[in-house]
């Protein structure tokens, strides 16, 4: 009896250890699961402002793809936070700005802009805990300089002139960097300002009322931004678009397709894309006035309308804005380009219509260029092939302009087609 006993008790004693470490073992599995599910949450979430930046997603426009057999794809940059593809450029700048020392906590970035890298470089430079001083032709679309404005950049507004002028709005933004770093220089000898001679480059003097707290405050030096020749501009999407278009793509594309304005978008992503799969075409849509086409096609830069004497207003002759240049940029020489295509005022007008009536998609000025030639791809090279292109903006920053009806009937751009006809489709 007392042998059945002891073999009971030691039944009982095993039965509660097995019970003991079935729920240690339920209890550390919790655990761990709970530490996973917590540490995947962790994983979703974005490293503050700059963490948003990119990964935007790749759209099938779907009217497009149905009305020409292939498949055209745009990639979604109006989702950037500062709303448009040149956050990536912004966020590139300023980094390697920062670690090569051109640039410290405190210093202002100064840019000469016809608005959205400006937007973006307001954007980001608070996170890096910068400032940004902005300088704006006065006849772009009011809206982007109050959007400058609000979030708290220094605008400065010049007429239009060209590029060789002392005063073309990216010389200006030069001088202004200039000016930051001999202040902050100033300021480091010495806390007495009123001996300051703020004449420094091209016989520029501050004229009075002209603005310049933001140099003035609590200056660290200055950084010009440079965007058409900072080749940061072409790296920004040689390693981050490009290689997002890949993967989205699985490496199954047949073509790209942008304009260029500085050529960092078109450079990065088509050198990029070549050097992956050099059957991949990349294409150029120039507007009207630039003369990128004839550089692309002919390997000469002009426009007939410079070779007809005639100067061009602003100085092109369009209503595009960001888009079309008539020098090579450092950027844009970086480009690996199959062709060249030309849009028109119209096309771009057109297209951002019927894209907002059949796919929801409020676009701007660029942006519908883009898509123009998208389809002007799709034409040469026939149904059942796969091209990309950028959505650059939306609509929301054109509205007094290229999404304005009024603006548009003195040019005679008022819309009027139903479908596609405006690009010879049915």
């Amino acid at each position: 009896m007392a042998h059945v006993g002891n073999t009971a008790a030691g039944v009982l004693v095993a039965a509660l250890s097995m019970t003991v470490l079935s729920y240690f073992l339920s209890s550390y599995r919790s655990r761990l699961s709970s530490r996973r599910t917590h540490s995947h949450h962790l994983s979703n979430i974005r490293d503050g402002l700059i963490g948003t930046i990119g990964n935007t997603p790749l759209i099938r426009i779907n009217s497009l793809s149905e009305a020409t057999g292939c498949e055209i794809l745009g990639k979604a940059e109006f989702l950037n936070p500062g709303g448009s593809v040149k956050d990536r450029v912004g966020v590139k700048i300023i980094e390697e700005a920062l670690d090569s020392g051109e640039l410290v906590r405190g210093g202002v970035v100064t840019e000469g802009s016809a608005g959205s890298t400006a937007i973006s470089l307001a954007t980001v430079a608070p996170a890096y805990g910068c400032k940004c001083h902005v300088v704006i032709p006065d006849d772009v679309a009011i809206e982007k300089s109050q959007i400058l404005e609000a979030l708290g950049a220094t605008v400065e507004r010049v007429r239009p002139v060209s590029i060789s002028h002392k005063d073309h709005y990216v010389n200006v933004a030069r001088r202004r960097a200039l000016e930051a770093k001999e202040i902050a220089l100033t300021q480091r000898t010495s806390e007495k300002m009123d001996d300051i001679d703020l004449k420094l480059i091209d016989d520029h003097t501050y004229k009075e009322g002209e603005s310049i707290s933001v140099i003035l405050d609590d200056c660290k030096g200055g950084f010009f931004a440079d965007q058409f020749e900072n080749l940061a501009n072409f790296r920004a999407h040689y390693e981050g678009t490009g290689p997002e278009i890949w993967e989205q793509t699985g490496g199954k594309l047949h073509a790209f397709v942008a304009a260029a304005g500085t050529g960092g978008t078109i450079a990065g992503v088509s050198r990029f894309l070549q050097e992956k799969n050099p059957d991949v075409k990349c294409f150029l849509i120039d507007p009207p006035g630039s003369g990128l086409y004839n550089k692309v096609t002919r390997g000469v830069m002009y426009t007939r309308e410079e070779a007809e004497g005639q100067r061009l207003k602003n100085p092109f002759d369009t209503i595009t804005e960001g888009i079309g240049i008539n020098r090579l940029t450092k950027n844009f020489m970086m480009a690996e380009l199959d062709g060249a295509f030309r849009g028109t005022d119209r096309e771009a007008v057109e297209m951002s219509r019927f894209l907002l009536r059949n796919d929801g998609l409020f676009l701007g000025s660029s942006s519908a260029m883009n898509c123009v030639g998208a389809v002007r791809v799709a034409q040469s090279m026939g149904p059942g092939h796969t091209i990309v292109t950028i959505l650059c903006d939306s609509g929301m920053r054109h509205l007094s302009k290229f999404c304005n009806s009024e603006y548009l009937s003195r040019y005679g751009l008022t819309p009027s087609a139903t479908g596609l006809e405006f690009m010879g489709l049915g």
